[in-house]
């Protein structure tokens, strides 16, 4: 069986069928919509594919238009934006069944010299992740057995994730809940040394779990959902070289919720407690 980790390297390697143009696959899977991350990161594969990858990328906008259908392929159109001297720019417009789904504009840059340095440091000791229970772990207690779609998704799963917190079941453990969370990941083996497929990897698992942070005060992270959820835009900077495929915490919060939106922000950090990644996402939120 190929290694999960194995899979996303290979979701992540698009077809050029063109100068500019890419094709990826879109998984046959049991969701309503293809994963926001996917696309995202497979965007950016795509932009990155134009540049002469010198300049690792240092930020990423995008916009969810329109939900994309599993199964079917999505094609990426690259503009090449602008070539300068230390910055190149790229702009993406994912299009699938001749319907554009998804634009994103990515920016890549030279890293310089600086004479300002600083970062703020973590708001928590976070605990080592070896500590910590897997999610699957956490489930099987609380169920006894992973139901069959569960389970399937467990073992496709490409990221092994460790909530620091334990996850959330009834109404009474999320009474008076402040709207953060927090995570460790890594993918599940290794993805090799290309620099732009950890930024890819860690662009497909930033959409794992950042809109947890804004149902905590609501609903149970696990267990029956009361609201569907949709990513509507999302971005990152990209701050630090790093491997996916090493523990990174991931945490996250949610500012503010109002008129069926809601802002979540993420830091990822690594081991040490140095910032490599910032994330900003919004979602939308109807009850079901």
């Amino acid at each position: 069986m190929t290694n999960p980790a194995e899979r996303l390297v290979d979701l992540l390697d698009l077809e050029q069928i063109e100068l500019n143009i890419f094709r990826g696959l879109s998984p046959n899977e049991s969701l309503q919509r293809v994963f926001g991350g996917q696309v995202a990161g497979q965007a950016l594969v795509a932009a990155g594919r134009t540049t002469d990858g010198e300049r690792p990328v240092h930020s990423l906008h995008a916009y969810f238009l329109r939900p994309g259908h599993p199964g079917v392929p999505i094609v990426y159109q690259v503009e090449r934006v602008r070539d300068g001297r230390s910055f190149t720019t790229r702009r993406v417009t994912a299009v699938q069944e001749g319907r554009t789904i998804f634009n994103l504009t990515a920016s890549f840059h030279r890293p310089e010299p600086g004479s300002i340095e600083h970062q703020l440091p973590p708001r928590l000791d976070f605990p080592a992740p070896e500590s910590l229970p897997t999610v699957a772990t956490e489930i099987r207690e609380h169920l006894g057995e992973l139901p069959e779609a569960l389970e399937r998704m467990a073992r496709r799963q490409p990221f092994d994730i460790r909530y620091v917190d334990r996850l959330r079941w009834t109404a009474d453990e999320i009474k008076d809940a402040d709207p953060r969370s927090a995570v460790w990941m890594r993918a599940v083996g290794p993805l090799g040394d290309d620099p732009l497929v950890h930024t890819c990897a860690l662009t497909y698992a930033s959409d794992m779990t950042l809109l947890d942070a804004v149902r905590i005060p609501v609903e149970p992270l696990w267990g029956r959902r009361g609201f569907d959820m949709a990513s509507l835009d999302h971005a990152m900077w990209f701050h630090r070289p790093f491997r996916a495929d090493e523990w990174f915490l991931y945490d996250q919060e949610s500012p503010i919720s109002t008129g069926g939106r809601g802002l979540a922000r993420g830091r990822i950090y690594d081991r040490e407690g140095r910032l490599l990644v910032s994330v900003v996402q919004e979602g939308l939120f109807r009850p079901v």
